[in-house]
């Protein structure tokens, strides 16, 4: 196969899994950090929500569109368990009833209440928008305390790395404004703890084909995931939780998991997590949620993380397992990560200790093999390759030199700075000092932020430049259903009554009637395909028409 045509014969013919290793389906979360440097006790949960009206406000000022519409929680299914069963809502955690307006929504409402009963914050209006769907096909929300961004749905690593920076232009704009319109300053960090015993998300959304055996890609993904932050790692000064020992190590996240494989996302963390919410045609796809990476500033390791777990995946899909498993891996999760040296070894079911690079190495050689094999268009022949070669190139690299690549990967580039600042003010890794660049090298204010300090002096690489990734915060990919809702964003919003991933809800201007546009074809909606519902010179209700049959016919189709 050479050429590429989801709706060729030949396409159509492969099995699920087979198109998702020719055209893989990812979205990036991610829960950001925030500070407010001049009233350092104010609530979190009423700062996210000041960002995310600023934003709004921002948009519509400038004359572009967002939804600040609910979302629509009738295809969410947050306790219903990939191994085959539901939870009862009663043995739920609050944080997982992501289902129902009374989740985060109510979270953010007992906020505003206690600050103004506290007679803080008296200007809060009322009713705040919690929920906000961008023309970028984005979502952009309050989650509990924190702002999250959530991308549109893309089909290639490189589309994954730009609208998850996307993200941070969003987050930047709503900051300037507040800072312009109310002299308010907001601090916002992409990382994943307050080093005070608290730890936040940055999840991925991997589309696998149902067909999968959910034990078996559990199992296959154990040794993966618990090894792959020698690569994407955000690196952190300080080990534990409640009490931070001074030493650095490579994840962030890692101190925080404490089960094998399990369903729940804010406690008892596990590696791999089982909630079954495809977000899709149920029959067809599972959405393999990833809870366990860190949040990335640096291109290179969101590139990697994304690429070489798609290409894991695809391994797995086929029947693939690895021939050995570890004998704890939780316990090897914060071995690996408490070692930036490397060196330190874990213990394996076939009686060898590997080090965190020697179980990448397996799973690369495993990969190479795999992937010459399968038959593929040029362009993601070409992806394929490209990955399997940098993939390759950083474990040789960090082999030889862990500090050369410092250029590429966040924990490494941040051990470097922390290293060198250590050394010449002779202050331990517990000194203010180190815990303040830390946090710095996370801000996401490019003239305070040490990541973009070293992107300025050209010590870091990057795969997409500024220009296209400010494009990106406005404008939808167009190869997936993310071009459909982002248009419909942008062009239609005052019909927009509610939002999901697989939804779109839209308010008849005649009757007041609400319409539901369902979108379970993640790849139904793309530029090519709905260009039909915004040719012309549309009228409101010849374009509900339009949408809905536009609806209608994906879903005949994929009944057959």
């Amino acid at each position: 196969m050479t050429s590429f045509d989801p709706n060729s014969v030949e396409f159509q013919a492969l099995s699920v899994a087979e198109q998702l290793r020719i055209r893989p389906l990812i979205g990036l979360e991610t829960e950001y950090g925030v500070h407010a440097p001049a009233n350092p006790t104010a609530n979190h949960s009423v700062l996210s929500m000041d960002l995310v009206n600023a934003y709004a406000a921002r948009m519509l000022a400038e004359g572009s569109a967002v939804a600040g519409t609910e979302w629509d929680y009738g295809e969410e299914s947050p306790l219903v368990d990939a191994r085959g069963w539901t939870m009862p809502r009663s043995a739920a955690h609050p944080s997982q009833l992501t289902d129902e307006p009374l989740g985060p929504e109510q979270v953010a409402a007992e906020a505003i209440a206690a600050e103004r009963a506290a007679g803080r914050w008296e200007d809060v209006p009322t009713h705040q928008l919690m929920n906000l769907v961008l023309t970028n096909g984005a979502r952009f929300y309050v989650d509990h305390a924190h702002p999250e961004y959530s991308s549109p749905e893309t089909s290639t690593y490189r589309a994954a790395v730009l609208y998850d920076q996307a993200g941070e232009i969003v987050l930047r704009r709503a900051t300037e404004y507040l800072a312009r319109e109310q002299g308010a300053q907001i601090r916002l960090y992409k990382n994943n703890t307050d080093n005070k015993g608290v730890s936040y998300g940055a999840h991925e959304n991997y589309l696998v084909s149902r067909e999968v055996d959910f034990d078996a890609l559990a199992a296959a993904l154990l040794p993966f995931f618990t090894s792959r932050q020698v690569i994407c790692g955000a690196g952190r000064a300080g080990v534990g939780i409640g009490t931070v020992e001074p030493r650095f190590q490579i994840s962030q996240r890692a101190d925080f998991f404490e089960e094998q494989v399990g369903l729940e996302t804010t406690i008892r963390r596990p590696i791999v997590n089982t909630r079954d919410e495809p977000h899709a045609w149920g029959e067809k796809y599972r959405r393999l949620h990833v809870i366990i990476g860190d949040a990335n500033l640096s291109q290179y390791s969101t590139w990697l993380r994304v690429g070489i777990t798609d290409l894991v995946l695809g391994m797995i899909s086929s029947g693939w397992q690895p021939s050995f498993a570890l004998l704890n891996p939780v316990s090897a999760l914060q071995i690996i990560s408490h070692d930036p040296t490397l060196e330190a070894t874990v213990h394996c079911t076939d009686r060898v200790a590997r080090t965190g690079l020697q179980i990448l190495e397996y799973y690369l050689q495993q990969a190479q093999a795999f992937w010459q094999e399968q038959t593929l268009p040029d362009h993601r022949r070409a992806e394929v390759d490209e990955m399997l070669q940098a993939w390759q190139e950083i474990l040789t690299d960090l082999s030889t030199d862990i500090f050369s690549t410092a250029d590429r990967l966040d924990w490494v580039a941040k051990y470097q700075l922390i290293r060198q600042v250590a050394q010449r003010h002779n202050v331990g890794l517990d000194d203010p000092k180190i815990a303040m660049l830390d946090l710095q090298y996370t801000d996401i204010d490019p003239t305070r932020g040490l990541y973009y300090k070293l992107v300025a002096a050209g010590r870091m690489r990057t795969l997409v430049d500024a220009a296209e990734i400010e494009a990106a915060a406005d404008q939808p990919p167009q190869d997936t259903r993310a071009y459909l809702r982002g248009q419909a964003i942008k062009h239609f919003s005052h019909l927009v009554a509610g939002v999901s991933w697989e939804t779109l809800l839209l308010r008849s201007n005649t009757d007041q009637r609400i319409h539901r546009i369902l979108l379970s074809e993640p790849f139904a909606g793309s530029a090519t395909e709905a260009a039909e519902l915004f040719s012309g010179n549309v009228e409101d209700d010849e374009f509900i028409r339009r949408a809905l049959n536009f609806g209608a016919g994906r879903r005949k189709g994929a009944d057959r």
